[in-house]
């Protein structure tokens, strides 16, 4: 069960990453990254965000690119959030295809 407070933490990570995504893919046309979840560990130390990438065939080459430039993503968080949190969590990127789960099965449902 999620504290409180790890819940707002991850509402504020979930916002801040999809501006700073927001801004990077401005850059590379035809690219959208959406930050669909953020899971903070109980002490705050560790966050995971799932994140959801069209077009989906770009998706394991474009989170390599991330986890390369983690540090990077992880700095201009900090910039972002370092009056509201003490700690900046290490991050943790992962693809969430939740959403090309369900068109396949809307796929087979409609044969």
């Amino acid at each position: 069960m999620e504290s409180n407070r790890q819940q707002k933490i991850n509402r504020l990570i979930q916002k801040e990453l999809s501006e700073i995504f927001l801004l990077e893919t401005k850059k590379m046309h035809g690219v959208l990254i959406s930050v669909t979840n953020v899971r903070v560990s109980p002490d705050l130390s560790m966050a995971r965000a799932y994140l959801s990438i069209f077009p989906s065939e770009k998706g394991e080459e474009i989170l390599t690119n991330i986890n390369d430039n983690v540090k990077s993503v992880r700095y201009e968080l900090g910039k972002r959030v370092g009056k509201q949190l003490r700690i900046i969590p290490e991050l943790m990127f992962h693809i969430d295809d939740s959403l090309d789960y369900i068109e396949n099965i809307d796929k087979l449902l409609n044969n």
